[in-house]
């Protein structure tokens, strides 16, 4: 800017005092903040507990709408594993003899329990890829912490299994494992898988908001990891004429070990030495690394989530 004199001509303005000044202090001068800033890591924490109640409501209304168009409802929560452990019968132990060592007293409930846990695990690894790109209109509408989606979604698939267990329950009554005092081993081992599942989810919600086509890769990568980790078969059983580093690194992977505390607590023909060493040490070391790992990695990109 410029300033006329009398005589017609012009000089140079003044500077003014903010012109010394750099953007973020012209910011806290006059206490502006940048829109859809990240916030440091606690206040996002703090962020999110107070939307606690939209995450709940949120997950139960996903839960709700999720076969709403369907005749049989809700009820599909139970049928569609309880129909993949039937399939998985029928192939792997009645054609393929995958039962080796167990008898059908144990082997059902072992695999009914491997499918409905590794299930969890897979509708949410699945979910969370969808968390952001499919509920764009909602993170680009609404203000709050996008993590919110992931978590949200990850907590639906946990209330889904709540239903798919007492199916298990009865299941497993039926084949002879009556309740005890092991069962209450359940608990621990379910709060662990569902923070493993949690950290994952949130990974692959960043990937997924990025990369849409990932969607597409997934199940693919889920059925390996299906077939790699024990839902079928005993891994120790069937991989006993490889080198044992083999079954050691499969039985330490956290989908087999979640499933595998859940059958050692449930079943009462599963006993500790098929479980691998230390295995709620690891079960707990999962958890805890892609519990805080997958946070931390989600909230690195807040601001940048339903940006086109």
């Amino acid at each position: 800017m410029s300033d006329t004199t009398p005589g017609g001509a012009t000089a140079p303005a003044r500077p003014s005092v903010d012109d010394q000044l750099t953007s973020a202090q012209l910011a806290a001068k006059y206490g502006l903040s940048v829109s859809g800033a990240r916030p440091s890591l606690f206040q996002y924490i703090r962020q999110l507990w107070g939307r606690r109640h939209f995450i709940l409501a949120f997950s139960q209304a996903k839960l709700t709408a999720q076969y709403s168009q369907a005749k049989l409802g809700q009820l599909w929560q139970v049928v569609t594993p309880l129909l993949n452990a039937a399939v998985y019968y029928f192939i792997f132990g009645l054609i393929l003899n995958a039962d080796r060592g167990m008898s059908q007293e144990v082997f059902i409930p072992f695999l009914v329990t491997g499918v409905f846990v590794f299930t969890f695990t897979q509708s949410s690894v699945m979910a969370g890829v969808k968390s952001i790109s499919g509920n764009l209109g909602l993170v680009r509408a609404l203000h709050f912490p996008r993590a919110s989606l992931p978590i949200s979604l990850a907590l639906q698939q946990l209330q889904q299994l709540m239903f798919s267990m007492a199916v298990l329950v009865v299941i497993a009554v039926s084949f002879g494992s009556f309740p005890s005092l092991s069962w209450l081993l359940i608990l621990p081992a379910l709060v662990l898988q569902f923070g493993f599942n949690t950290g994952l989810a949130l990974i692959m919600a960043r990937l997924g908001s990025k990369t849409p086509d990932l969607a597409q890769l997934m199940p693919f990568i889920m059925r390996t990891w299906m077939y790699a980790s024990g839902v079928m078969f005993s891994i120790p059983v069937m991989l006993a004429d490889k080198p044992a580093w083999i079954a050691d690194v499969l039985q330490w992977n956290p989908a087999a070990i979640y499933m595998d505390l859940i059958r050692f607590a449930l079943i009462d023909g599963y006993g500790s030495e098929n479980l691998p060493p230390h295995v709620w040490a690891f079960a707990v070391g999962w958890a805890v690394l892609f519990g805080a790992a997958g946070f931390v990695y989600f909230w690195k990109a807040e601001e940048r989530y339903g940006r086109g």
